[in-house]
């Protein structure tokens, strides 16, 4: 008890404790909102710059308090990150069969829409983020957050619409982004037949691992970009086998090369079957 007595009297060992607590107050407050990994990351790093912090000060007090908390630091973001931690358990759970029904639910809402789209020869451009980022693209755009549907594609692209011009950013199976701006490409082998829709597919399959759809407003043939290869005047099976090879096969290693020489044709003017400029 005197011991115990001893150490509250200590004011310094108090404004040790106080400091301590702040800081850790502080730094939670301001992590709250971050994903899980982030948080977690950023928590580890700050208790352990502190630790090391107070071991070169010789504050021997919120060293022993950091020993603890780090003794026990699993379990605290077992319980503090509950909810962070259960989505992360359901995602990885969905990783194998969910995940491949997810991408082809997404590619059956694209499909839908492009087929009904090219049918009445509505211009359209949707780009599929695959695994390299186009954070910049969507952040020039008009930012959006829908669960992909044929009804909501076709609408973004409806002639005279606000969202019609430019191209729709799916990441996921969420549209993130409309009136996206997309590189033009500048290869020299690109028909002068060709309009800005198809270069705009080429160039960002030539920046990026993105799967570009379009919808020729001319003619309303339907196209894929990818690899920094044009795939014209697709059939809808083969749009479909196109699209499940890109998306699904790539992701999980069952990649089949040959569906991949489906209709790659030459975009050189010599060689070009494209009757009309697609503006």
């Amino acid at each position: 008890m005197g011991q115990f007595i001893e150490f509250i009297t200590d004011w310094r060992a108090v404004l040790q404790i106080v400091l301590l607590f702040s800081m850790i107050y502080l730094a939670m407050y301001h992590l709250r909102n971050t994903h899980g990994s982030l948080v977690m990351a950023g928590l580890l790093m700050f208790i352990g710059s502190l630790w090391c912090l107070a071991r070169a000060l010789d504050l021997d007090v919120i060293t022993r308090l950091l020993e603890m908390i780090l003794g026990s630091l699993f379990l605290m973001l077992m319980i503090i990150f509950q909810p962070e931690l259960r989505r992360a358990l359901a995602r990885l759970g969905s990783l194998a069969i969910f995940e491949n029904r997810r991408r082809r639910e997404l590619i059956n809402e694209v499909i839908a829409a492009v087929l009904d789209m090219a049918k009445r020869k509505c211009g359209a451009i949707i780009v599929i983020e695959c695994k390299v980022r186009l954070q910049t693209l969507i952040d020039d755009a008009i930012i959006m957050d829908a669960k992909v549907n044929s009804l909501m594609l076709e609408s973004i692209f409806f002639p005279n619409s606000p969202l019609h011009d430019g191209a729709v950013i799916i990441r996921d199976d969420r549209i993130v982004a409309a009136r996206a701006i997309l590189p033009l490409s500048g290869s020299e082998k690109i028909s002068r037949q060709l309009g800005t829709r198809h270069r705009a597919a080429l160039g960002i399959s030539e920046e990026s691992d993105a799967v570009t759809v379009l919808v020729s407003e001319e003619s309303g043939a339907v196209s894929i970009g990818h690899d920094g290869k044009l795939y014209r005047d697709l059939s809808a099976g083969e749009l479909r086998k196109l699209l499940d090879t890109l998306i699904v096969q790539k992701e999980t290693g069952d990649l089949d090369e040959t569906i991949i020489q489906i209709n790659d044709q030459d975009y050189s003017d010599e060689n070009s079957v494209s009757t009309e400029a697609d503006k």
